[in-house]
């Protein structure tokens, strides 16, 4: 008797927490008209059919949204679409529209929608503002969860600084940021060209719902895909899941110290505000404080880091770095991911074929020229560095993918045998190295420097 009582309260603990979690959805759509709903931005034309919101294209308008009048901060949002022809689009959250930016130009995140064959639906773009925040290239496996002749289900979790998504059930982004705390979620109708064969596509949504400020236990456990961690310095729940820890903690030099010596440099390296600088001097190697280097080293990994360069300032990411070889004064020598003012310093225009360009492989291999990869002097950069247990290596650049080699192969090695590396003995194919950061004598800033053994 008392296991059967047991088990009745156990089922009914199940059922009453089945009914609380239903009981807190909310519907965004009425299924009858768009009565909580406003439209923002562009002209194209918005209207209800059949129980789903039909929007439709309208040539030579910007991108128009059709936005919740209600604000939301924390929440979980579910709904369905179709797409009636292959055009991009989104869903956008946590976004905002106001007279003093841009005369009212949306702004916010937005889960993407894109049929191309680019595949990165799921992924999370800042419309008006930063755009790419988290291409679905960081998530592979997401890539073929978008169904383009059918519906789709997208979900979006935002709690505090945290927001994942889910496109049909599959894990697709997962992004930290505090750019945005709160804002209306809102559906967009992109704008479109002067073709017009792409004039009247129409898109279908339906079933829209959402939980607002649910409780903590309403929010999906974690699971193991690529974070992008844009708060400093800091490791979310997820990245220490996932294996990461903070190589830089963003307030001393704890696990730093300058190459071919046992103590960080007493000058030249400034730390404040948790930025990690090494200060303009002559624009020569080791111009004021010299390199730093970690104080382990590393063989398989997974490096990011982010970097602010300064008007024609020259700086490198090294890995396998080795401290055996004399330099006579130079900096260390490892594998670099080039950190460059491409437009203004010379190097750039040196080497072979652009491979001294920003996150090339320095001297070696140029990499993708993805102009959409590089955010402009001044401003951060996020940089990402893979080195596979097989020797497989990538770099990545504010979340594209621009480069890719195997090391110790025979074209690696080919590549070597015609570089400045060419006299260095077995360059590049130590088992293991120091992680460098270079002072080339001009002012460049480092921060949110995370690693993950992947061994």
């Amino acid at each position: 008797m008392k296991k059967t009582i047991i088990l009745c309260s156990s089922l009914l603990c199940l059922y009453g927490a089945a009914i609380a979690q239903k009981a807190q959805w909310q519907q965004l759509f009425n299924g009858k008209d768009l009565k909580g709903w406003k439209q923002l931005g562009g002209e194209a034309k918005y209207h209800v059919e059949n129980g789903e919101i039909v929007g439709t294209t309208v040539m030579n308008t910007p991108n128009t949204f059709l936005a919740t009048e209600k604000e939301y901060g924390d929440f979980i949002l579910e709904l369905e679409f179709k797409l009636g022809a292959p055009f991009n689009s989104g869903i956008q959250f946590r976004s905002q529209s106001e007279p003093t930016y841009q005369n009212g130009r949306v702004y916010g995140y937005q889960m993407e929608i894109d049929p191309s064959d680019r595949k990165w639906s799921g992924g999370i773009y800042e419309e008006g503002r930063r755009g790419w925040q988290y291409p679905l290239e960081l998530n592979p496996t997401a890539q073929n969860a978008f169904k383009k002749d059918d519906w789709n289900k997208y979900r979006i979790e935002c709690r505090g600084n945290e927001m994942r998504t889910w496109v049909n059930g599959v894990p697709a982004a997962h992004l930290i940021d505090t750019s945005l705390p709160k804002g209306f979620i809102a559906l967009q109708v992109h704008g479109i060209g002067k073709n017009e064969g792409e004039n009247n596509k129409n898109i279908y949504w339906k079933n829209i719902r959402i939980i607002n400020k649910p409780a903590a236990s309403l929010y999906s456990k974690y699971d193991n895909i690529y974070v992008v961690n844009n708060v400093d310095n800091t490791i979310s729940g997820q990245q220490k899941q996932n294996g990461f820890q903070l190589l830089w903690d963003g307030k001393t030099n704890k696990g730093w110290r300058g190459a071919y010596k046992k103590t960080f440099p007493k000058e030249g390296w400034v730390i404040n505000n948790g930025v990690l600088t090494i200060q303009h001097s002559n624009g020569d190697e080791e111009g004021s404080g010299g390199d730093i280097v970690t104080e382990n080293k590393y063989s398989a990994f997974e490096l990011e880091f982010m970097f602010k360069l300064t008007p024609g300032a020259n700086s490198g990411v090294k890995y396998f770095v080795n401290e055996i070889y004399e330099t006579n004064g130079k900096s260390a020598i490892g594998l670099e991911y080039q950190v460059l003012d491409d437009e203004k310093h010379p190097d750039a225009k040196l080497g072979r074929d652009g491979n001294r360009t920003l996150a090339s492989l320095y001297d070696l291999m140029t990499r993708k020229q993805e102009k959409r990869a590089i955010n402009p002097i001044g401003e951060w950069n996020k940089g990402r560095i893979i080195v596979y247990p097989n020797s497989h290596v990538e770099h990545w650049l504010n979340g594209f993918k621009v480069l890719e080699y195997e090391r110790g192969s025979q074209a690696f090695k080919d590549l070597v045998a015609i570089s400045k590396y060419k006299n260095w003995k077995d360059f590049g194919l130590w088992p293991d190295g120091h992680i460098l950061l270079q002072d080339h004598g001009n002012e460049v800033s480092f921060k949110n420097i995370r690693i993950k053994n992947l061994k």
